[in-house]
């Protein structure tokens, strides 16, 4: 297949936290497009949107919205991407899906470029994108897997309110500003909108992100440990999670405690592998007090690694400190990432 000049793209949630950001990098990387199309819920159609100096009008996403359009970045919620994405490949496009929709259809890639990239050509018309904190994690975990191996993987997370969506960010502000003010913090979305109870985000910190499965463990948990087993290709590697949601608007920090197959290595050993790693930045010097944060991480690319050290105890154990931006290279950047390596390896 000969590649396009430009192409059709649409982005489906257009004008939602992730959407917003996708068409924003579209525009930086300036991705080759040659109609943009802005699709949402019926409620924000109607929208104006800017684009390479145009307004484009957001349309209601239809069945036929997706006629002549070669790429679909979805970005509006399982069900939609349930109910629309298959229309989206009847109709020609591949679709990039970033929620939880198809990540574990086994016929479906679950795809992080610096991870898995060689995955994509076996799209059957969708690709799926990870969840944000598992992205960040393999990012960061992949040069060391190749390297050393790696047996066991242990994550906590410091997931930032952006994560739930614009009205989480809303909520963190107002509930700081009524707290500060002396007055009683409204609760309507933390943890779970749909769960009979809330708790305030502000100055606080939750320990469940999505709801509770039988086994104990969240669903965003979930999603990490069977994520990681199978975006790294590795069945059999031993994975646990908690994750917290904190009250920071953006970007993620995890705790990570790994287990590696080689003996005897040392920090320096990983710092070797870490360093010039695609997508990763190593910013680890204790004596200078350097160390990623997630305010330094916002609105950039990369995955940033630091606090590296080995555990005390075991011979094998590492410990690092992950922080990448959750609308970036979680989201919306992965996203792009995937549409473009699709178009240069001519996979599309």
């Amino acid at each position: 297949m000969t590649k396009k000049v430009a192409y059709n793209v649409a982005v489906v949630g257009a004008t939602g936290a992730v959407g917003e950001k996708i068409i924003e990098i579209l525009e930086r990387k300036k991705f080759p497009v040659n109609e943009l199309k802005l699709l949402s819920s019926e409620r924000s159609a109607g929208k104006k949107v800017s684009f390479n100096s145009k307004q484009i009008t957001v349309e209601k996403a239809t069945p036929e919205s997706f006629e002549g359009v070669d790429i679909a970045l979805f970005s509006a919620g399982g069900s939609v991407s349930k109910q629309l994405a298959p229309e989206a490949v009847k109709r020609g496009a591949v679709v990039i899906d970033n929620t939880s929709a198809f990540r574990m259809d086994e016929n479906v890639p679950l795809v992080v470029p610096e991870v898995n990239e060689a995955d994509i050509k076996q799209h059957n018309g969708i690709i799926a994108n990870p969840n944000c904190s598992t992205i960040q994690m393999v990012t960061a975990l992949k040069p060391i897997q190749d390297a050393f191996g790696l047996s066991r993987i242990i994550v906590s997370t410091y997931q930032a309110v952006s994560g739930a969506g614009t009205q989480a960010s809303k909520e963190l502000e107002n509930q700081t500003r009524q707290y500060l003010d002396n007055q009683e913090m409204t609760t309507e979305l933390l943890p779970v909108k749909g769960e009979e109870k809330h708790y305030p985000i502000a100055f606080n910190a939750i320990p469940q992100i999505d709801v509770f499965q039988e086994n104990g463990y969240t669903f965003e948990e979930m999603k990490m440990i069977n994520e990681t087993k199978k975006i790294m290709h590795a069945p059999n590697i031993s994975v646990a999670a908690t994750c917290v949601r904190l009250p920071l608007f953006t970007s993620h920090a995890e705790s990570v405690y790994v287990e590696v197959e080689k003996e005897g290595l040392t920090v320096t050993d990983l710092w070797k592998v870490l360093v010039g790693a695609e997508g990763v930045v190593l910013e680890d010097d204790p004596g200078s007090q350097l160390y990623p944060t997630p305010m330094s991480a916002t609105n950039k690319e990369d995955v940033f690694v630091g606090r590296v050290r080995r555990d005390l105890d075991k011979g094998n154990g590492f410990h690092l400190w992950v922080v990448s931006d959750n609308l970036v290279k979680g989201a919306a950047w992965n996203t792009v990432q995937i549409a473009d390596r699709l178009i240069q390896n001519n996979w599309l």
